[in-house]
């Protein structure tokens, strides 16, 4: 979240932010309440003054009747005290809770508007498939070769859950080691994170597990969640910590499985495997000094195409609109693959996003840096990307990939996991 201050200082433009996203926030209401906190908590102070004046006096009385009247004094001014103090209390939680729906500023160069208003800066090294037959798309390719159960998965699970069968199996599991092996390369430590996480963690990080809005399945009686992305589960990991400035930037993989209501999603372009309730991911996420972040999230939006060039896949990257980034998100990138069997025609699908949340994020989590030899700490930056979402991965090889004869060749990259270079034949 923004720093208090920094709102109270920056009202107009705090709220013009809000404004621009998207989001409903009464931001002057937060000077509004600042201001009786305030008065309530000098009020208590001086109560609590006055209450210790009066307890000086009490052992100097000069009989019973006096030391009485200055204890009974004492107590008044004590409960004044602590209602003063309670009310300061409930003003100071009534504008945190404001303080947690104000959305992160936003980059100066990102567009302003919904999904529709995203602005396009580039283009992969692949070209879209100029195909001479009609393609299939991967529900169809994946009946061909027996890949996936749908059915099978809502008997066991309901709608939205499937199962991976022969090859996709292969394919899924290729997706992640390359991932992980093209990360570790570059200075990533792999982690294999759980995948629950408690409720303060995912307010921490700017989920909401709770609500008719939410995307989060909750643990009925319990205070875990099942994760939507491992982001959750890595920016938790250092949550209340404090690292010294010199182990920065902190660069990790993370390997989960992710969890997703969708509520509200369908349609033809959600169909399959694009919009589903469990998937798979790794997950970039990255702690770093604030003057590092915005060249790690310019690593990371490069990262996410070098492995997409390297999966032959085409694609292209779009800067994220004001309106769809979500509350912690200060700059995102998408990725969109192009996938022939969308839509009429083919359409554009995310596949990968990468976010520059500075210090958001880490306000919420306690996560703080110390410089060596000076005095106090600070909020570090925080950083996330998609390497791999599986499934979506599969849809864009699959559909891209395919032959005339309906077999798929098989990334050269993914072959040495895949034991294959082409699937079906």
């Amino acid at each position: 979240m923004l720093d208090r201050k920094f709102i109270l200082q920056n009202i107009e433009l705090v709220a013009d932010n809000c404004e621009r996203r998207g989001v409903s926030c009464d931001v002057s209401q937060i000077s509004q309440l600042e201001t009786q906190r305030l008065e309530k908590l000098q009020l208590a102070q001086e109560l609590n003054r006055q209450a210790n004046e009066i307890s000086k006096q009490i052992p100097k009385a000069s009989d019973a009747e006096e030391r009485n009247a200055l204890i009974e004094k004492g107590r008044q001014l004590r409960q004044e005290k602590d209602d003063a103090q309670k009310t300061c209390d409930e003003l100071d939680q009534t504008i945190l809770e404001i303080q947690t729906l104000i959305p992160n500023l936003t980059h100066a160069d990102a567009p302003t508007g919904g999904e529709d208003n995203a602005k396009e800066l580039g283009f992969g090294k692949t070209a879209k498939p100029g195909f001479d037959f009609q393609p299939l798309d991967h529900l169809q390719l994946g009946e061909k070769h027996d890949l996936f159960d749908f059915e099978g998965g809502a008997r066991v699970a309901g709608a939205g859950f499937y199962f991976l069968r022969n090859a996709a199996v292969r394919l899924d599991l290729a997706l992640q080691q390359f991932a992980i092996n093209f990360l570790c390369e570059r200075g990533f430590t792999p982690v294999a994170t759980p995948d629950v996480a408690l409720t303060e963690v995912l307010k921490g990080t700017g989920f909401n597990p709770r609500g008719p809005e939410t995307q989060i399945y909750s643990i009925e009686n319990t205070e875990l969640n099942l994760v939507a992305t491992a982001e959750i589960t890595l920016g938790g990991m250092m949550s209340g910590q404090t690292v010294s400035a010199s182990e920065l930037p902190i660069k990790v993989c993370g390997l989960s499985h992710c969890f997703r209501t969708e509520a509200g999603a369908a349609g033809r372009a959600s169909k399959g495997l694009y919009r589903v309730h469990q998937f798979t991911k790794v997950e970039m996420f990255a702690f770093t000094l604030p003057d590092q972040s915005a060249a790690i999230h310019e690593e990371m939006r490069s990262l996410e195409c070098e492995l997409f060039d390297a999966l032959e896949i085409p694609y292209r990257v779009v800067d994220t609109a004001s309106g769809d980034l979500g509350g912690p998100a200060y700059r995102k990138y998408d990725l969109e693959a192009w996938m022939p069997g969308r839509g009429e025609g083919g359409q554009w699908g995310e596949v990968t996003s990468t976010s520059n949340c500075t210090d958001y994020q880490a306000r919420r989590l306690n996560v703080r840096y110390k410089i060596d030899g000076e005095k106090g700490t600070h909020f570090l930056h925080t950083l996330n990307g998609t390497a791999v979402a599986t499934g979506r991965a599969m849809i864009a090889i699959l559909e891209n990939h395919q032959r005339a004869d309906g077999t798929i060749s098989v990334p050269q990259v993914l072959r040495p996991f895949v034991g294959s270079d082409t699937i079906g034949g």
